[in-house]
């Protein structure tokens, strides 16, 4: 690879201090940012040693080195955090995040309102999460709203309003699921504390809130206000039954931020737990993209900064499966080998794993619904059709000399086949061998049932058949007014010739090409699922023997004789003594009678 000099040049001058550095192309674009410990020491590295691939494009494209240098290494890794999120350089770790996940809102306003939001606002209101479930939100704002009476109303209540009585209660306070703020029932100090004390919920301190509770239910009993107290208790046992649900480890595990992570095909998937006192509080999830081979160890610090960010974190202990190449100042870093917190930390990769390998389901379905898509694209293209052929049906007709007439339609769905919407039709108004009448029938048949169903309409139908067959179908479409709503085409057999309506000259289309191939696999499966009907059709008939038409001869008996006899032809040689006694004295004179004829 040929090196950059004025890069080089500017490697020798980089100082030996924690700082960040950014890869510039010739158009002043940034490619890539990163952190070191020491910028001389790390950018160096790019061109003392051998690269992979990625990294070498990289170098060749870059004309300019800029570094900041700053004063530890937190400062670099928030820099650097920072940096990726304004620029977005294309080789940098890519955080894919395509989801809109909920946020608890605390609005910023006199008497706060508490929801859930996926908007962030940039106002001045308090964000707690992001959450990965809705439920779990819903169970956090139901026990709030159960502990404390908060408005949900959107009112403007500023002191002046509440002073001029602009409001009155709503059927919430008389339900006693508020305190009416609104006229001034509660003061703002009172309400304010509330609204502390949902923060400490929310972050999933309980045990502040419960002593509160316990204080004052003892205060209540003290002053004989047992009802007082009772409402009390009840909010204690809410608090309970809500903690009971998550605790998990040891509580004496106070407040941790735990970070599992699952490595595979390019991408470190990390989950993140809040633990407090023992309970795990939140999660969350990300996927981060590795486009330079990094290092796991520098994934992880940046996965750790970007997280921690998000959700907001001030816990003092991270819990990591290895140290991260730089640590965050003031906290502690831990890789615990065993006890209460390697069962965190293993839950953590456990959860990693499972949203790794969901996102990469994800993916692969993907993927295999874009090439569908793409294949059909050609498909529309190959058959001047204006909408991509979703929906297809194909239909077959099936006789031997004009008799047991049947057809047959078959449906694919994004070039599937979708069985369970098989059809077959017995063939009802056409006599004789009459394959253009049948086909005019069935088409008839099966789009004025669908029209009458309100279903949808295949957005394109195959002929098994040339332009006889082809004429027929399209007159049964202009009687159901569906002529050019829908693209029909026939195939011929011998040399695969594609045939429009009204054009006397075929489409002829590469052997090779997705499009033949698909219309040969509709072509295929209508013949044989027409065929297999057919078959069964005439096995039934032929099936009905002599026996079927002499009266007085049922199932039963029928039944009782092929299974002593095997065949028709063993019964006829059957003397009337052998079937006397077989089915008795007068079905065997029955059977004697019209064997004889």
């Amino acid at each position: 690879m040929r090196e950059n000099d004025s890069i080089r040049a500017t490697v020798e001058t980089l100082p030996d201090k924690p700082g960040v550095y950014q890869f510039i192309d010739s158009s002043g674009v940034i490619l890539y940012v990163g952190k070191a410990r020491s910028l001389r020491k790390r950018v160096s590295s790019y061109f003392s040693k051998n690269q992979s691939g990625k990294t070498q494009v990289m170098l060749s494209r870059a004309t300019d080195l800029r570094h900041v240098v700053v004063d530890n290494e937190s400062e670099a890794l928030l820099l650097e955090n920072s940096l990726i999120k304004k620029h977005q350089p294309r080789y940098n770790i890519l955080l894919k995040d395509d989801k809109t996940y909920p946020w608890i809102c605390i609005k910023n306003e006199h008497f706060p309102r508490v929801f859930l939001t996926r908007k962030l606002i940039p106002d001045g209101s308090s964000y707690h999460g992001p959450y990965t479930s809705v439920p779990a939100v819903r169970t956090l704002l139901e026990l709030i709203r159960q502990l404390f009476q908060i408005r949900t109303c959107p009112l403007p209540l500023n002191r002046r309003a509440i002073d001029e009585n602009r409001f009155r209660v709503c059927l919430e306070y008389h339900l006693g699921n508020c305190k009416a703020p609104c006229v001034g029932l509660i003061s703002e100090q009172e309400y304010n504390q509330q609204i502390e004390r949902i923060k400490e919920i929310i972050k999933g301190d309980l045990g502040g809130i419960t002593k509160h509770l316990e204080t004052l239910m003892r205060k209540y009993a003290s002053e004989l206000k047992y009802e007082e107290a009772q409402k009390i208790k009840e909010k204690l046992e809410i608090l309970s039954k809500f903690r009971s649900k998550s605790v998990v480890v040891n509580t004496s595990v106070k407040n941790v931020d735990v970070f599992g992570c699952y490595v595979a095909e390019g991408s470190m998937y990390v989950s993140y737990m809040k633990v407090v006192s023992g309970a795990v509080v939140q999660t969350y999830s990300i996927e981060l993209k590795m486009r330079l081979e990094e290092e796991q160890e520098s994934v992880l610090s940046t996965a750790v900064t970007e997280i921690r960010q998000r959700v907001s974190s001030d816990s003092p202990e991270i819990i990591v499966p290895y140290m991260p190449d730089i640590l965050t100042d003031k906290i502690k870093y831990t890789v615990p080998q065993r006890g209460d917190r390697h069962k965190l930390l293993e839950l953590g990769n456990r959860n990693a794993m499972f949203f790794g390998m969901e996102r990469q389901k994800k993916a692969a379905e993907k993927s295999k619904e874009n090439k569908t898509e793409l294949l059909l694209g050609k498909m529309q293209k190959d058959l001047h059709m204006p909408v991509l052929p979703a929906h297809i049906e194909c239909f077959d007709n099936s006789n031997i000399q004009g008799k047991s007439a049947v057809a047959a339609c078959v449906v694919f769905r994004n070039g599937k086949p979708s069985n369970s919407e098989y059809r077959h039709f017995n063939i009802r108004t056409v006599t004789g061998p009459d394959d253009f009448a049948s086909m005019e029938e069935v088409i008839l048949r099966r789009y004025r049932r669908m029209l009458e169903e309100a279903k949808s309409l295949p957005q394109l139908i195959v002929i098994d058949g040339g332009k006889g067959q082809l004429s027929s179908a399209v007159k049964s479409l202009d009687a159901l007014g569906l002529r050019g709503r829908i693209t029909i085409i026939g195939i011929a057999k011998k040399l695969e010739e594609i045939y429009f309506p009204g054009d006397s000259v075929p489409l002829y289309l590469d052997k090779n090409s997705y499009t033949l191939k698909i219309i040969q696999h509709l072509r295929n499966e209508a013949h044989r699922f027409g065929i297999n009907f057919h078959r069964n059709k005439r096995s039934s008939q032929m099936n009905r023997s002599l026996l079927d038409e002499i009266p007085g001869i049922g199932d039963k008996t029928k039944e009782l004789l092929l299974k002593k006899y095997g065949s028709l032809k063993k019964i006829t040689e059957a003397t009337a003594e052998e079937l006397e006694a077989a089915v008795g004295k007068k079905k065997a004179a029955i059977l004697t009678a019209a064997l004889k004829k």
